[in-house]
């Protein structure tokens, strides 16, 4: 059992001691030493009281650290059983309860993936700590304030990594400047990769659900069950609960909102750069048995025949292996149907949504010249290639390298949250609200190139630029003020507009109004509607 850390008597003694009479060659009566201890000791008892919190959760009691002035921290507070030996690949189990109070002071391991290493534009407070990493990886954190007697709105995020990366613990997720703010602020793991999204037909077989593969899926409504159960012991509201994420955070938020299994535990969504909205449907979504065919070709290929040959693999040993669309898939229970289905025949949560995306997100290595760009686009597009250059121009090297990275943008991550928020503000009850990042941050001259980059936007939005390692200047942090209002603003009403903010308008696909965030932020016609509805008309083709 871990204990709190009291100053004790005879600790207080011995540092008295130690820095007044060794410094001395004359010696203090051992009343006075006494004395002095006595005086001093229940003010650092009162100080460090005043610095810890404990609450009581439905598997026992935990004690956090004050983050900030009014800001309790509470990290690594375990959601679920470690998904390890006979756990591996299987629903996450409730947790064990515990008898005595749990430390809950330092974030729990992140999930088993590759080590941190910075790479392009992501610096380091982008990626998980070097170490713990483990499959023993399902804890959550939770940031609450000491003030007020009103339950609060609950703000819940999840990561992004491709889903194949990531974790709780990155520096620019922390949630105090947003539990500042009066939000209940949670941020979770969930499993990744080979551990959190392999599918296998003996796995499904033993599944009572008779599916496999979306783990990492399961883990998230996991969590989100745990909040449900405790969140009103941090004084948030269970009936106010927003769903948060970027990248794959934002595709998961997506998918969420498309699950049978999640309805109910959560009543929001916020969903950046990602979205399984549309899909062209001359591709076949992957589903279970595809997913299957899948894991069994690598279980074989490692000569690992039955589940306990897999299981008894170690963690490092797994996570060598090569395999590709480790992502959700359709497994007929987490979701019974691909995403784009479930929009489509509204089987999906109708919630408010704040959704957006970045101006120059695109994961390109090798841009084409202008003369390769515009034969490929006469390929691709034959008779309508001349309306595609419209919208994507290619005159210039210059320009078609611009045009690419608009091209991969939108179809990656633009026409996703454009068409939900479509789909939102013209059959549902409730509003969409839609963003365009332009802000390009400070940056070295290796670092121009990017722009406003994918997941720029995250540290501004969490007010947690002091994490950001860049030249930053007075614009960006006005620039994060103005987003972290409107971020809690939805959080608390489901509109993110307030007093002295600019007036943001509810999505209309006719009129497209989008908030435009970049050095001076206003609503504006949204940039790009044109391309974007061309390359969906062709997708749907």
């Amino acid at each position: 059992m871990q204990k709190t850390n009291l100053v004790s008597p005879l600790y207080c003694m011995a540092e008295f001691y130690h820095k007044f009479y060794l410094r001395i060659n004359n010696p203090v009566p051992f009343f006075i030493i006494y004395t002095v201890c006595m005086l001093v000791m229940p003010a650092a008892q009162a100080q460090q009281a005043l610095d810890r919190k404990e609450v009581r959760t439905k598997y026992g009691r935990i004690s956090g650290l004050r983050s900030d002035k009014t800001v309790y921290s509470f990290k690594g507070i375990p959601y679920a059983q470690p998904p390890v030996g006979n756990l591996r690949w299987r629903e996450p189990q409730p947790p064990v309860p515990w008898p005595e109070v749990k430390l809950t002071e330092r974030f729990g391991p992140s999930p088993m993936q590759a080590r941190p290493t910075p790479f392009g534009v992501y610096t380091p407070e982008f990626l998980i700590p070097e170490s713990p990493i483990s499959e023993d990886c399902l804890y959550l954190n939770v940031w609450t304030a000491a003030t007020g007697t009103e339950k609060k709105p609950v703000f819940v995020w999840i990561y992004g990594g491709g889903f194949v990366s990531g974790g709780s613990a990155c520096e620019i997720y922390d949630g105090t400047a947003m539990a500042s703010k009066g939000i209940v602020f949670v941020s979770i793991n969930y499993r990744v990769g080979i551990f959190g999204f392999f599918a296998h037909p003996e796995l499904s077989k033993e599944s009572p659900h008779k599916s496999s593969g979306n783990y990492g899926l399961m883990d998230q409504i996991a969590a989100l069950k745990w909040v449900q159960e405790n969140i009103a012991a941090f004084g948030g509201d269970p009936g106010n609960v927003t769903i948060a994420g970027q990248s794959a955070g934002s595709f998961s938020v997506n998918a969420l909102a498309a699950s049978p299994l999640a309805k109910g535990l959560f009543h929001k969504a916020i969903a950046e750069s990602g979205s399984s909205t549309v899909a062209d449907p001359k591709i076949k979504q992957v589903d279970l048995a595809m997913a299957e065919a899948e894991g069994l070709k690598l279980s074989q290929s490692i000569n690992a025949f039955t589940l306990n040959d897999l299981r008894k693999l170690s963690a490092d040993d797994l996570l060598k292996q090569r395999m590709t669309g480790l992502r959700p898939i359709a497994d007929g229970y987490v979701l019974p149907s691909p995403v784009p289905e479930l929009f489509k025949t509204g089987r999906h949560a109708d919630i408010p949504l704040l959704t957006g995306w970045n101006a120059d997100e695109a994961f390109i290595s090798d841009y084409k010249n202008k003369d390769v760009y515009l034969a490929d686009a006469g390929t691709k597009y034959g008779s309508e290639a001349t309306q595609f250059l419209k919208f994507f121009p290619g005159g210039t090297d210059e320009e078609a390298k611009n045009s690419q990275i608009e091209v991969s943008r939108d179809l990656t991550f633009a026409l996703g949250n454009y068409k939900w928020a479509t789909i939102q503000s013209s059959k549902g009850k409730h509003q969409a609200y839609v963003y365009l990042f332009k802000r390009k941050p400070p940056a070295t001259p290796d670092f121009v190139k990017y722009g406003a980059f994918h997941t720029a936007e995250v540290p501004y939005a969490l007010g947690n630029l002091k994490y950001f390692k860049r030249a930053l200047e007075e614009a960006d942090h006005t620039l994060s003020e103005l987003m972290l209002s409107y971020w809690v603003n939805f959080a608390k009403t489901g509109n993110p507009n307030g007093n002295g903010l600019p007036k943001w308008p509810a999505f209309r696909e006719k009129e497209a109004e989008v908030m435009i965030f970049s050095e001076k932020s206003a609503a504006a016609s949204m940039p790009g509607k044109e391309g974007l509805d061309f390359l969906y008309s062709q997708m749907m083709k």
